[in-house]
Formats: C-alpha cells, structure tokens, sequence
C-alpha cells in the first residue's frame, strides 16, 4: 500500500515551509522530484536545496523524474489537459513502483498548496492502485504576493477573485469585483484590458531570491512589466509570477 503525501512548499524558499512540511518530508520513504526538461533544471534543484536544508532523517530516498510536457497547441484544451495529467500518473507509478516495490510513504514536493491551481490532487486520483493521498497546506503565491507589496488583498467588506490569464483574455473583467488576483498567466494578459483607473501589483518568483517586484497604474507599468518579464525568464529559462489587478472605485452618485 502507498501513502501519497502532497507538501506544499509555498514558492520555493526553505524558511516558509510549515513545520507540518517539514516533518512529512522526514517521514516519507521516497520524494519524488520532477524533471521539467533542461530549460528549467532550477525547478529540479530548488527542491532539491529544499531537501538538502530540512531533510534529516537518512533512510528517505530523493528519486527524479521525467515530466510529460503539456501539448500546449492542442485546440481542445481540456482533452490536452486530460491527457497530459493521465501521462503524469503513468511517470509518478513507474517512479513509485520502482522505488517502492514493497510499499511505503511518498512526498511529492508541490509549489504552493496543492489546493489552488495545481494539478496534483487530480493526477493522484487517477494512480493505480489507489494510494491514501494526504494533502499538506503551503504558503499560496496570492499571499507572498500580498506581503511583498504590503497590500491587503480585499478591500473593507469587498470581495475578491481569482482566475487565470487565459480567462482574463478569454472573457475580460469578471463583473461584480474591482479586485482580481490572476495567475498563470504566460500572456500577460492584462493588455486585453482597458487600463484606465486600474493599478496592478505584480511579481515574479515572489518569496525567492530572484524577487521582481513592480507596481503602478497599469497605463504606465504594463510595458516595463512585459519588458521585465521577457528578461527575466531569458535568464532563468522559466518564470513563475502572478499579479494582482485592483480597480478604483467609482463614488456612488445620489
């Protein structure tokens, strides 16, 4: 039998890992680490900084793996997701059986919380057989976002959203909300927008050392945030960032 433990891990920096985190990192049997391809090999190191600073207990096995790749120009986005997360089960059974022919207590080592926009709750459903799955909160990027700018992310007594570039885009400014925190967004999205009254908060690899923060109204800082955007993931090879998009309220007329 297999114990799946999911641990979040917030955006990669070993201090905001919960003590919860850390002590399921010690008692598994085997971590498994994915491989994203050689353009994102940092993704593979930082978690494996992250078991080098906490890891401990000397019987926990470290196996990497090959991540399928996404056909990102599939049309049906969906059926392209489905079969992207059936090929990540098949690479996380064969790494797991593998390892642990007999058995045992795996930590995946998930960015963020495996709750919010993240695909590991999913995939895990669909291994076979079926392992207890255990999901283990981290610290969000919304939140690391929040305390970066030192902003609340509602305003007094108003909601928030959270979406995604693609239904930015896709379907423009959600109607009841002036604040929306968007992620996973690889085409800057917020262009789509009219900027007007719109000020945006935005940061990459937030909580990391690679920290880049800008904010501003969106008329002036969307260029200089595309520009530093299409630098930053030149030097690395990958960016992860997120940004939070805050319209000014309009005074209630009589």
């Amino acid at each position: 039998m297999i114990d799946l433990v999911l641990v979040g891990i917030g955006t990669g920096n070993p201090e905001h890992l919960t003590l919860q985190a850390i002590r399921e990192i010690n008692a598994a049997d085997l971590i498994l680490i994915p491989r994203k391809g050689p353009g994102k090999t940092d993704l593979a190191d930082l978690r494996q900084a992250i078991c080098a600073h906490v890891l401990t207990n000397p019987d926990t096995r470290i196996a990497e793996f090959d991540m399928p790749r996404r056909n990102a120009d599939d049309p049906d986005y969906l059926k392209g997701v489905d079969q992207w997360h059936e090929a990540v089960a098949g690479a996380w059974n064969a790494t797991i059986h593998e390892n642990l022919p007999q058995g045992g207590t795996v930590a995946l080592l998930v960015w963020g919380d495996p709750a919010l926009y993240d695909s590991t709750l999913r995939i895990a459903a669909r291994l076979s057989p079926s392992p207890r799955v255990r999901s283990i909160p981290g610290i969000m990027s919304l939140n690391m976002l929040a305390a970066a700018h030192t902003i609340a992310l509602n305003d007094i007594g108003a909601p928030f959203l959270v979406t995604t570039g693609r239904q930015l885009r896709d379907h423009g400014w959600p109607q009841g909300v002036d604040t929306l925190v968007v992620m996973l967004d690889g085409e800057c999205s917020f262009q789509h927008l009219s900027p007007d009254d719109v000020t945006i908060y935005w940061g990459a690899y937030v909580g990391m050392a690679e920290q880049i923060l800008l904010s501003g109204p969106l008329t002036r800082m969307a260029p200089q945030i595309i520009d530093a955007r299409d630098v930053a993931r030149a030097r690395h090879g990958w960016i992860m960032d997120i940004y939070l998009l805050r319209r000014t309220r309009k005074p209630r007329t009589m």
